[in-house]
């Protein structure tokens, strides 16, 4: 351990009874209000349910504009608290965000950005931090933060939330470094999956929680808004791959292709059975889901982290419906109700639609609820599906 993360490191906490109302704070550079929904936003609302929750959004400026942020919608609410479902929400906008440069040469002037932000945080977060009982840091920008958290507030319980391989989504090298020496005197790192062990310190606290799932969604979804015909849903904009449906819509005309939030346009290659929609609301998602007679996730080959068989929260949600998937053959897993196919072959793509539309309706796995997974998160010692052997 270094001599920096030394002076930072502090004696574990004593058991609290996590029964209690607490106080957490959330960082991450999602915004709680954003329509597009992550592991995190299940994890805030199950914690405002507990005691106060914050909710900061962090990395946003008008930077964002060129990158198709999903916080665009929120810009005329930014630098403001506001509350939605019991959740106190702060969308921190600068004018400029610190970023990846992806150049070596730049690295200083990265490095300058990043120490700027991070010695200069809005009043909001400062308050947030030192009122808080609990405070977690997802992957991304929000581990930068560590040291003036654990400085202002030793006493808060820390968790980091991994929510990604910081290499996948191109983390900044300032971050990376800030995360490899800070790790060991976070509290609990939560990996969803384990497959994201190998991006973790060996010395760091780790647990093993996977993602959850909203046990109500089997009561919800209704009725389906579909017509007559064979439906395939496809969920999200990550590595989207829109190769896969201008191939397939052609190759299986009998099936209307409805792709939701891509981030993409309608494409001319698409085949009359495809139907492009904005994103919606997650309620109205669960709706295409749920009806649906299989369920798409066209992931680009490249760049496709391993772990997206146990954390992708579409596969996870077509699974928990017991809707076939068809998926790369590299985030199959060991999930039965999964389909796989190598991106760029087209053989193999009919292959696993085909296998897909033969399958039975049929969830591979019992999923934790939401509850389950910040019982965890809270209390890790009352499981002993938490550990992970190092």
């Amino acid at each position: 351990m270094s001599t920096m993360t030394k002076d930072i490191a502090r004696p574990a906490a004593p058991a609290r009874e996590e029964t209690r109302r607490g106080s957490f704070l959330v960082i991450s550079a999602h915004d709680y209000r954003s329509p597009r929904k992550a592991n995190i936003h299940f994890i805030a609302r199950e914690l405002a349910r507990r005691g106060t929750t914050r909710f900061f959004s962090l990395r946003y400026s008008a930077l964002s504009r060129f990158t198709a942020d999903p916080r665009l919608g929120l810009d005329a609410r930014a630098n403001r608290i506001e509350r939605q479902d019991g959740v106190d929400c702060f969308l921190w906008k600068t004018p400029v965000h610190p970023f990846n440069t992806r150049r070596p040469l730049l690295r200083p002037f990265e490095t300058l950005m990043f120490h700027w932000y991070v010695h200069h945080p809005d009043p909001v977060l400062a308050r947030w931090i030192d009122e808080a009982d609990t405070i977690l840091f997802e992957s991304g920008t929000a581990p930068v933060f560590f040291d003036m958290a654990a400085r202002r507030n030793p006493a808060a319980r820390t968790i980091y939330i991994a929510s990604d391989d910081l290499d996948t989504i191109n983390a900044a090298d300032y971050v990376k470094r800030t995360f490899r020496r800070i790790a060991p005197a976070i509290d609990a790192i939560r990996l969803p999956s384990l497959a994201l062990a190998a991006g973790v310190p060996r010395d760091a606290r780790l647990l093993f929680i996977p993602h959850g799932v909203d046990p109500a969604l089997a009561t919800q979804g209704d009725p389906s808004p579909y017509g007559p015909g064979i439906h395939a849903v496809s969920v999200g904009s990550m590595l989207f791959d829109p190769v896969f449906f201008s191939f397939a819509s052609h190759r299986f005309p009998e099936i209307r292709f409805h792709i939701i939030g891509s981030g993409r346009p309608r494409l001319p290659g698409y085949g009359d059975n495809v139907t492009v929609y904005d994103e919606m609301p997650h309620a109205d998602t669960v709706r295409y889901i749920k009806h649906a007679h299989l369920g798409i996730a066209a992931y680009r080959a490249a760049r496709m982290p391993d772990y997206l068989a146990d954390t992708s929260m579409k596969l996870i949600q077509y699974d928990f419906f017991g809707l076939p998937a068809v998926c790369p053959q590299a985030v199959v897993g060991d999930y039965r109700s999964r389909f796989g196919y190598m991106p760029g072959d087209m053989f193999s793509v009919v292959r696993a639609v085909r296998g897909a539309l033969a399958a039975p309706r049929l969830s591979s796995r019992r999923h934790l609820s939401w509850v389950e997974v910040v019982d965890r998160l809270l209390d890790p010692s009352r499981f002993d599906d938490t550990r992970i052997a190092q």
